[in-house]
């Protein structure tokens, strides 16, 4: 992944460092060509006002006087700087050129001029254009700079000066040169830091990836660095660390809740067997076995009960689990639990009290599943409640919230057990639930409070437990649904 990366951004750099300089070579290119071009134009200016400020033919001047000694002296300086070709042609014909200096010093150039391109320039120029043209001469190209003179405000000839595209050019290679050091030297200095930068940044991928690829092969313990890389970085490996802790936490509990559940049906399994296996060989005397039958039956309703509430559970924690919305009176529905726990709590003669802060209290909830969580309170609270206990149910309005508290007079719950007492199965010796029931009540209860967006706790109690459960409140005037 690191070379792929890397090479794809060597390429781009290399990309972007051409074109820059293919840009950068042709604009210098041809802002040195227009300033060469600007000062040959110049020089054929000076030439045509040297030319038009002759008295009489020009070839009558070419042998007379000084002003066409300087005419010929800036000429040949022309021609030594640009290896040019230059005419001076008047209307009546007359030719000043070099022809003979330009023939010994480039044989090959003066035979490749062309002779139409030369009229057709002159043309152009006796009618009083200025011009700069690009033309080819042999195999290579020419520039040809042509300028009028005048007398007396007319055109009386024009100065033509024609030189090898080389000559204006000239430079261009050594500028070439230096702007392709210059882009290597460039891309070398990029590439490298590129590289360094691009390593420091893969190396805290480098160890993202590899908690990833354990985190595939189910080692969820894997974290990935969080105090390497930039900001964005630190903060990817935060989260993922945080997603790695929560799926950790999944498979615990998900390895657990198999224990448990394996060990919760071995239990009653193993007794039905054991006592059907007992009565089959004899070892239990005929007198002996209708109590024997009835402790299989137990068991057998314990296992009953069990794989209900992991069934409720799962219904509880599917997806589209929604409450069924109603609104009915919860003082109503803890009166009814107490009346259908009557002979239990007669059996143990536990004192039961009502204290409702109002005599009707409606609420939005799922009656059914509200009516659950109540029965499994009051269970809960029957079991660990000792004979001639106390057990009282209570509801109280705070604010658009409604609560309910079942409270007894048990053992009450050890501070170190508080926060696992809505975990699944736990029934550890010295918890709330030890040794009772399925171990599921509690967390059926939390699961069907977090479906209403409730919450229900224990609280804080000197003798006894107390769990409290929290309900929308309905307004009074709203009719009481079917429960």
């Amino acid at each position: 992944m690191f070379t792929r990366i890397m090479a794809v951004v060597l390429a781009v750099i290399l990309l972007t460092t051409v074109s820059l300089s293919a840009v950068w070579w042709f604009t210098l290119r041809d802002q040195q060509v227009n300033a060469r071009l600007d000062a040959l134009t110049a020089q054929a200016e000076d030439i045509a006002w040297l030319a038009g400020n002759q008295s009489g033919s020009i070839w009558a001047s070419f042998y007379g006087d000084a002003s066409s000694r300087l005419l010929s002296r800036k000429i040949q300086d022309v021609n030594a700087e640009y290896g040019a070709y230059i005419a001076v042609v008047d209307r009546l014909g007359n030719v000043m050129d070099n022809l003979q200096t330009a023939w010994s010093e480039d044989p090959e150039f003066v035979e490749s001029l062309s002779g139409e391109e030369l009229t057709e320039a002159l043309r152009k120029v006796l009618a009083g254009e200025t011009i700069r043209v690009q033309t080819r001469v042999g195999e290579d190209s020419a520039f040809t700079v042509g300028v009028p003179f005048t007398q007396n405000g007319y055109v009386t000839g024009a100065v033509l000066i024609q030189t090898k595209a080389q000559r204006i050019e000239s430079g261009l290679r050594e500028t070439l040169a230096k702007i392709a050091a210059l882009a290597a030297a460039v891309a070398l200095i990029s590439g490298v830091a590129v590289f360094w930068f691009v390593r420091s940044v893969m190396k805290p991928l480098r160890g993202l990836s590899a908690a990833a690829t354990r985190m595939a092969e189910g080692d969820f313990s894997a974290r990935a660095p969080e105090n390497a890389g930039g900001r964005e970085l630190r903060e990817v490996n935060r989260t993922f660390n945080e997603m790695s802790g929560k799926l950790e936490n999944v498979e615990t509990n998900r390895r657990e809740f198999v224990a448990n559940v394996s060990h919760e049906l071995r239990s009653p399994i193993t007794s039905i067997r054991g006592f059907a296996e007992a009565m089959a060989d004899g070892v239990i005397p005929p007198e002996e076995q209708p109590d024997t039958m009835r402790l299989v039956a137990a068991e057998s309703r314990r296992l009953s009960d069990l794989i209900d509430d992991l069934l409720e559970l799962s219904r509880l924690e599917r997806e589209d689990a929604k409450p069924d919305w109603s609104v009915f009176d919860i003082n109503e529905m803890l009166r009814r639990a107490i009346i259908r726990r009557m002979s239990d709590l007669e059996k143990k003669d536990i004192d039961v009290s009502c204290e409702f802060e109002t005599d009707l209290c409606l609420v939005r909830a799922d009656s059914g599943r509200i009516e659950e969580v109540v029965i499994n309170l009051l269970d809960n609270a029957l079991k660990f409640t000792p004979e001639k206990g106390t057990i009282t149910l209570s509801s109280a309005v705070v604010g658009n919230l409604v609560g309910v508290t079942v409270r007894d007079s048990g053992p009450g719950v050890p501070p170190e057990d508080r926060e696992k007492i809505f975990d699944r199965f736990f029934t550890a010796d010295r918890a709330h639930t030890s040794g009772k029931g399925t171990g599921l009540g509690l967390s059926i209860c939390r699961r069907i409070m977090d479906m209403h967006g409730q919450s229900i706790r224990l609280l804080d109690t000197k003798e006894g437990a107390a769990f409290r459960f929290t309900l929308e409140k309905a307004e009074e005037t709203r009719e009481e649904s079917h429960e």
